[in-house]
């Protein structure tokens, strides 16, 4: 592993931690310059293609669904640990139904499930463009189911 302040590869292993995600967080320190910095490693599995509306496939991408829900939580009070933690909740649902395709609705639903119980205008937001919610009285419509579920 390099170094990211100075690109020697002489560093150590300082701390070993497994995620409940399945990952492995080390906590490293670099003989050079002394620098510490952590890496996660995650085990790599085979991708599933993700299936979307109009039948062309793609390869499952974490950070698409990262890019999505930090639109969505923009301007909110929602910590990033928070918006990583619902990536990854999505993407070992995804990996966990051990198919080699996934339909994007399943993908958006898991999505849309995790806003929900993160916060109520970021799921609005998402909610907008991923339920195609074309006007005002849908939208009205779909908050006002939210406030039914309460």
């Amino acid at each position: 592993m390099k170094c990211p302040s100075c690109a020697s590869g002489d560093t150590h292993v300082i701390d070993t931690v497994r995620e409940p995600s399945g990952g492995i967080r080390r906590r490293r320190s670099c003989r050079a310059c002394g620098h510490r910095f952590t890496t996660i490693e995650r085990v790599l599995e085979t991708t599933p293609l993700v299936v979307k509306r109009g039948g062309r496939r793609e390869a499952f991408n974490r950070d698409k669904i990262l890019e999505g829900v930090r639109i969505a939580c923009a301007k909110r009070p929602v910590a990033a640990q928070d918006i990583e933690r619902l990536a990854s909740q999505v993407e070992a649902q995804v990996f966990a139904m051990n198919v080699s395709e996934v339909p994007a609705r399943a993908i958006g639903d898991m999505v849309l499930q995790g806003l929900r119980e993160l916060d109520e205008v970021a799921y609005i937001r998402y909610a907008i463009v991923y339920l195609n919610l074309k006007d005002l009285e849908s939208v009205k419509n779909e908050i006002e189911r939210l406030l039914a579920e309460r």
